[in-house]
C-alpha cells in the first residue's frame, strides 16, 4: 500500500493542475505553458541524479520524452483552457481501462477481474460526472483532453516497458522531460513567437506546475508502474478527475449536482476495487493481484520468480 500512496501523489498534483492552469496560465501559449512546464523540471531533476542516459536509452528518452511530455503537455493544456476544471480531469478518468488494454499487449499484463471491475464502475461515474454537468461543453476540449489521455496511456505502458531494474527512475524521469521540453522549445518560438509575459501569479503558478504537478508528480508515477499492476496504478489514476471536481466546485465556484456527486462515489469505489491485497498467509509481504493470484514485489504474479 505505500507504493499505491506514493503514486496516488501524481493524479492529485494532476488534478490541482487543472484549476492552476485554467486560472493563471496564459490561454493562448499551449506550447510555451507545455515547454516551460517540462524543461525546468526535467533540469532540476538531472540536477538531482547526476545521470546522463547511456546506450538505448538515448532513443528512449526521445520517444517518451515526445509521447509523455511533449505531445501530452500541449493536449493537456489546451483542454484545461477549454474546459472547465471538473469536466477536462474528468475525461482523463477513461485512461485506468486504456492502460490495462495496452499493458495486457505491451508487457502481457492481464487484468484481473477485480481490476476490469474496478474500471467499469469508474467509468461509469465517470459518465455521470461528464454529462450532467450544468454547463456546456467544448468539443475541441474534450477531444484534446482524450487525445491526452490515449497518448499518455501508451507513453506510460512503455515506460513500464521500457524500465528495468538497472535504470534510475529519477533519471530516466529526468531524460523524458528534458528530451520534451528541447523539441518543445523551437516549435514554441516558430508557431507561437516570442515568449508571453507572465505576471507574478503566473510565475507563481508555473513554480507549481514545475516542481509539484511535473518534477514530483513524474517520478511518483514512474515509481509506482515499476512496483505495482497497471491495472492498479491505472484505477489510482481515477484520483485525478475527483481532486479536479472537488477543487472546481470549491475554489472555481464550478457547480456540481446530486448525479456528479454520485459518480463521484462510484470513482472512489472503482480506486477502493483496484488496490491491491494482501495475501491470505500470515506474514507473507507479497499482495495479490485482481485473480486473487499471490504477486511478488514487482507486481508481476510469484510463480514467475526464478528459483532458488
Amino acid at each position: 500500500m505505500r507504493w499505491v500512496a506514493l503514486t496516488a501523489v501524481a493524479p492529485v498534483a494532476w488534478g490541482a493542475n487543472y484549476y492552476v492552469t485554467h486560472e493563471f496560465l496564459p490561454p493562448d501559449s499551449p506550447l510555451y505553458g507545455a515547454a516551460l512546464r517540462a524543461l525546468p523540471a526535467g533540469l532540476v531533476l538531472l540536477g538531482l541524479c547526476r545521470q546522463r542516459p547511456r546506450g538505448v536509452w538515448w532513443w528512449r528518452s526521445a520517444v517518451l520524452g515526445l509521447l509523455n511530455v511533449s505531445v501530452f503537455f500541449v493536449l493537456v493544456y489546451a483542454a484545461s483552457q477549454l474546459l472547465p476544471t471538473s469536466i477536462a480531469s474528468t475525461v482523463m478518468a477513461v485512461s485506468p481501462l486504456a492502460m490495462m488494454l495496452i499493458a495486457w499487449a505491451l508487457v502481457s499484463e492481464r487484468p484481473g477481474r477485480t481490476h476490469l471491475a474496478g474500471a467499469a464502475i469508474g467509468l461509469g461515474g465517470v459518465c455521470l460526472m461528464l454529462l450532467t454537468g450544468a454547463g456546456g461543453v467544448s468539443v475541441p476540449g474534450v477531444l484534446a483532453s482524450a487525445a491526452a489521455m490515449l497518448v499518455s496511456a501508451f507513453g506510460h505502458i512503455l515506460t513500464k516497458r521500457w524500465n528495468d531494474t538497472g535504470t534510475d527512475v529519477l533519471a530516466s524521469t529526468a531524460w523524458q522531460l528534458t528530451a520534451g521540453g528541447l523539441f518543445l522549445l523551437p516549435v514554441a518560438a516558430v508557431v507561437e513567437g516570442r515568449p508571453p509575459a507572465l505576471s507574478t501569479p503566473a510565475l507563481l503558478a508555473f513554480g507549481y506546475v514545475t516542481l509539484v504537478a511535473t518534477a514530483l508528480a513524474f517520478v511518483a508515477w514512474f515509481t509506482g508502474l515499476r512496483h505495482l499492476p497497471a491495472g492498479t496504478v491505472g484505477l489510482v489514476g481515477l484520483l485525478n478527475p475527483v481532486t479536479g471536481v472537488l477543487l472546481g466546485t470549491a475554489v472555481a465556484g464550478e457547480v456540481l449536482t446530486g448525479r456528479q456527486l454520485c459518480g463521484l462515489a462510484l470513482v472512489l469505489a472503482g480506486v477502493v476495487l483496484g488496490r491491491p491485497t494482501r495475501a491470505a498467509r500470515p506474514g507473507s509481504s507479497r499482495t495479490t493481484d485482481g485473480e486473487g493470484r499471490p504477486r511478488n514485489d514487482e507486481g508481476r504474479p510469484a510463480e514467475c520468480r526464478a528459483p532458488s
